[in-house]
């Protein structure tokens, strides 16, 4: 199956949402509102089938967390469309994204370190993403209880 990866738009909120939803069901993600989602919908990059007008099959977004540090934020391809690259291509697009800003140091926090590993990302302890822990994890309904592992890759500037 043939693909694009693009900038999201605001009719790809509503499949956004439901691949979110789906994650968070089986607690692989933590869940968004339809208001989250609007205020950080310029964040978000989707596949999409080749022609850019199909359902959303992937997404992942970019949140900027210091000067010099980001996050690959809700990274999720569906299940019918997993082994196709999906997920290495929005990790681009989000990496490219992070480059642009000026950004040296980007991270996730995920239950699948492997492939990020692939990608030229490092466990770190979470520990060493401050920012993170005490803007966002410090609040989250896991915390300090929280099993996912953190990565880190340094972005080379263009």
């Amino acid at each position: 199956m043939e693909y694009i990866v693009r900038k999201a738009r605001v009719r790809d909120v509503r499949g956004i949402y439901n691949t979110l939803r789906s994650f968070a069901e089986e607690e692989l993600l933590l869940p968004r509102s339809y208001a989250n989602i609007y205020e950080m919908l310029q964040t978000f990059h989707v596949a999409a089938g080749k022609d850019g007008d199909s359902p959303v099959m992937g997404i992942g977004a970019l949140q900027v967390a210091w000067e010099d540090l980001a996050e690959v934020r809700s990274l999720a391809v569906g299940k019918e469309h997993r082994g196709l690259g999906m997920g290495k291509a929005i990790t681009a697009a989000v990496e490219r994204d992070a480059r642009e800003l000026g950004v040296k140091k980007i991270f996730a926090l995920t239950y699948v370190p492997e492939f990020f590993e692939k990608l030229g990302y490092a466990r770190v302890g979470l520990d060493t993403l401050p920012q993170k822990v005490w803007a966002v994890c410090f609040n989250c309904v896991h915390y300090p209880d929280c099993k996912e592992i953190a990565v880190v890759k340094e972005l080379r500037q263009t």
